[in-house]
């Protein structure tokens, strides 16, 4: 990964060194040719433009990187722009996370002190003004069907469609029409306004779309200022020619709306509504990750139905689910510039974002202990109220951060797998007449154990050698195999852990017709009551750490308070979903 953050107004940040691909030989070419050498203006100009109804995912992510990335890398601009045009469906609430979702991710829409923040309502008197024009030249009509002949009359990929009864409409007759539906005189659905291109073309996008539609609904910018409101697919090209987007990059579910991209923008510059040269659409192929889901309707259906705890459910693959889960937008960034971007649509193993988090958490994240699963462990000869300092690195690889402090009394708290009264073969932990190490303390012979009433081992007991202590000259003269982490149970902290794990048990869930509510991995959570060591109890929210031995942590950011902390594992040392 690159260590120099390129600023150019557009992201705070620090960026992987780009990989060439089609869009990057695309956007080469054009500079090359001086395309969109205009005056004052970047030569490359991207947008994201998501939908404010839901939530951002992981899929979102990489197009997030993808656009601002490339404007980044060639000292160009990204607009963040809001296609609201659907009302019913919008809320300031998804504008709010989706801008703050951006920015986590290291990015904005800043650009030499200009805020490229657009919404497509900002442009509804304009859309209104090239839709008036489109019915003048002939190009557009208002249709008077209903929903099902409209449907029927469209055909399908083996049958043409056949032409609306009302598409030889006056222009005249059409606009009043228009206008009207604009005052508001017709219920939902009475009109509706077509583009007039070709019912028999092979593409169903161009058999005369609709590009407005009756919609009586409160907007969350505009109030009840329309009740009339442009479709995506006339809205999306113009806003993008509004705002002189270069490059217009989508997924590849829109190669087939591209034909209409253009017409309608050509159309609108024979008007003299925009200067050539015009945007151009690319499409790339969507993120396709193992073990998750994307669909906003089923993602819906899992927090409605409580399957998890909220849109921000750590098990979630939306971007504050991630974020909560503990990834770092330096991880994400990664992963985005490590998979690519290629045209043709291919499965990402999930151990792939995971292992893009562990390197970037490895160097940077301190290290702790933590015993998940408590076994008391009592040191019969340890002096009696006697507590002894120890020390361990902050990270072994960072000298400079200095140590952690702990201390070791004669009660300490072990992981119940720690000790095995009749051992496996190649089992070098405790077991009767074995001797281990205490990482960063000493060295220990276990004597035995206690068992309750039902023959459940409560506490296993040892000598401990005085002149064993790491970091002593006497511990060189001790050869174990067994090294244990522990925490002292005189001072160590309580606290809440949360092992998440895949939300799925199957790689594709989404795929292949399946009910993705029986895939559900009924480990995906399980919450244990651990000791953790007590320099934790003034962690902040939000902070990553590995704990030695069981994986990388994060304390919640919502949950986690400093004193009483609760961590989420974000993801394990090694890939334990490995085949």
């Amino acid at each position: 990964m690159s260590n120099d953050t390129k600023n150019n107004g557009n992201t705070n940040a620090t960026s992987p060194a780009p990989v060439s691909n089609f869009l990057r030989a695309i956007i080469d070419n054009d500079q090359t040719a001086g395309k969109y050498a205009r005056d004052g203006m970047p030569t490359v100009i991207t947008r994201f433009p998501p939908e404010p109804n839901g939530y951002l995912h992981i899929g979102h992510a990489k197009s997030i990187c993808l656009n601002f990335g490339l404007a980044r890398d060639y000292a160009g601009r990204c607009h963040l722009r809001f296609d609201d045009t659907n009302p019913e469906k919008e809320d300031q609430e998804y504008v709010d996370t989706i801008m703050d979702s951006v920015k986590w991710l290291g990015f904005d829409w800043n650009n030499n002190g200009v805020e490229h923040l657009h919404y497509a309502s900002d442009y509804f008197d304009r859309l209104y003004e090239i839709a008036e024009y489109l019915i003048g030249a002939g190009l557009a009509y208002v249709d008077s069907q209903s929903a099902a002949d409209m449907a029927t009359n469209r055909g399908d990929f083996s049958r043409p469609g056949v032409n609306s009864p009302f598409r030889d409409r006056a222009p005249a007759e059409s606009l009043d029409l228009l206008r009207r539906m604009k005052a508001g005189e017709f219920k939902d659905g009475e009109h509706i306004l077509r583009a007039k291109i070709d019912m028999a073309s092979p593409n169903m996008n161009l058999r005369d779309p609709a590009i407005y539609r009756i919609r009586h609904a409160h907007h969350h910018r505009t109030g009840d200022n329309w009740c009339i409101y442009p479709m995506y697919d006339y809205t999306h090209p113009l806003s993008d020619a509004i705002e002189n987007i270069t490059h217009s990059i989508c997924t590849l579910e829109f190669q087939d709306h591209r034909p209409f991209y253009d017409w309608i923008i050509e159309r609108a510059a024979e008007g003299g509504f925009f200067k050539k040269p015009v945007p151009q659409q690319y499409e790339f192929a969507r993120l396709n990750l193992t073990y998750v889901v994307t669909s906003k309707r089923k993602l819906r259906q899992l927090v409605e139905q409580n399957i998890v705890n909220g849109w921000d459910d750590p098990r979630m693959p939306t971007i504050v689910g991630i974020r909560r889960r503990g990834y770092t937008p330096e991880s994400l960034q990664l992963f985005c510039e490590r998979i690519g971007v290629t045209r043709s649509d291919g499965w990402i193993d999930y151990s792939t974002l995971e292992g893009c988090l562990r390197e970037d958490l490895d160097p940077k994240a301190p290290r702790a202990t933590a015993v998940l699963r408590p076994l008391k462990l009592i040191i019969d000869n340890f002096p009696e109220s006697e507590n002894i300092a120890c020390t361990a690195p902050i990270h072994p690889h960072h000298p400079e951060l200095g140590n952690r402090e702990f201390t070791i009394g004669k009660e300490l708290w072990i992981e119940q797998e720690d000790f095995m009264e009749e051992p496996v073969k190649g089992y070098f932990r405790l077991f009767p007449g074995n001797k281990v190490r205490l990482r960063y303390g000493y060295v220990v012979e276990c004597t035995g154990c206690d068992k309750d009433e039902n023959g459940n081992v409560i506490a296993v007991h040892c000598n401990y050698f005085a002149d064993s202590k790491s970091g002593t000259e006497g511990s060189a003269n001790y050869k174990v195999k067994g090294n244990l982490h522990w925490v002292n149970a005189a001072d160590a902290l309580e606290a809440e852990v949360r092992l998440y794990d895949r939300l799925f048990t199957d790689a594709n869930p989404d795929a292949g017709g399946k009910d993705f509510m029986t895939l559900l991995n009924p480990n995906a959570l399980e919450v244990v009551r651990a000791y953790v060591e007590p320099g934790l109890a003034t962690i902040t929210p939000d902070t990553r750490l590995q704990f030695e031995r069981h994986g990388y942590f994060v304390a919640d950011r919502v949950d986690s308070v400093v004193g009483k902390p609760v961590f989420n594992r974000v993801t394990t040392l090694k890939d334990s979903w490995g085949k």
